[in-house]
């Protein structure tokens, strides 16, 4: 039994190994790029670089746009996940503690948007963008993606609301608090867990994202992150940068990688405890 164990140990410990070089390894091939003359990088890609060139990193900055690009990211996503959030945790609130009719009609419809491909609503969506006057916008990108609720988060934030005890809220009531009294000072706060999930898989979901942008920004000084780095990588047909080009995709990762070392933990005790309490 002891050796089975062992064993087993053994694999698993295997396992975690290969899966942490095959993340690393990557990073890792990207970043000693990135240091390199392009002359290296067409001789050899697995050398190591001679001298340090740290200035492909200033050239992606400003030569590409990534900067402005990452300023443009940090407004559209800051902004879309706060509005995007509180709109989720109050959307919760009244499909799971407040009783109405049609409330269960209302959830089915939810549950069905699940099934309907986003692409459906492409066209139409543009047409009423286009006639409010809200493409070529960083705003009017905020807008868009603030106030279309997404069923998945919306789900995810129930589930903490509905463990909450109805007890809560019924002693606010008897001590005269309003509705919207219950919501900020009861249910908001004991909340916090939830939505912070949600906001941490908001910032992945809209750092990450390319197709809103890319068709509702012609401007390339308003272009968000995903979209620098595709006109930077769509330049690469014309002059061979590839260097500065890696330099870049390290400036667009390093968000990322320093958001989950430090929130990994709220992501797995976020997780772990929407699971439980759903």
């Amino acid at each position: 039994m002891k050796e089975k164990r062992n064993a087993a140990d053994i694999v698993w410990t295997l396992f975690l190994l290969i899966w942490t070089v095959s993340i690393l390894f990557p990073l890792i091939w990207v970043f000693y790029e990135s240091l390199k003359t392009n002359r290296e990088f067409f001789q050899d890609v697995w050398k190591l670089p001679q001298v340090m060139n740290w200035i492909n990193y200033e050239k992606a900055w400003q030569g590409y746009g990534i900067g402005q690009a990452m300023i443009n990211t940090v407004y559209y996503v800051g902004f879309s996940t706060l509005i995007g959030a509180f709109l989720t945790a109050i959307n919760a609130y009244i499909l799971t503690r407040l009783e109405f009719k049609g409330r269960k009609l209302l959830w089915a419809a939810i549950m069905l948007s699940l099934f309907l491909p986003g692409i459906n609503a492409l066209v139409p969506q543009y047409i009423l963008m286009r006639d409010l006057n809200l493409t070529n916008s960083l705003t009017g990108l905020i807008v868009l993606d603030s106030l279309g609720e997404s069923a998945f988060f919306l789900m995810m934030l129930s589930g903490f609301m509905q463990s909450l005890p109805k007890e809560l809220e019924e002693s606010g009531y008897m001590d005269g608090a309003s509705i919207f009294q219950v919501f900020f000072r009861i249910i908001l706060p004991l909340s916090t867990a939830g939505i912070v999930t949600v906001a941490i898989f908001k910032i992945l979901g809209l750092y990450n994202n390319f197709l809103s942008p890319f068709i509702y920004l012609s401007d390339p000084v308003k272009y968000t992150i995903g979209v620098a780095m595709y006109q930077a990588s769509i330049m690469m047909q014309y002059k061979a940068d590839w260097v500065t080009l890696f330099a870049g995709l390290m400036i667009t990762l390093l968000p990322l990688v320093f958001m989950y070392v430090l929130l990994q933990r709220s992501i797995m005790e976020g997780a772990t405890l929407g699971a439980v309490k759903g």
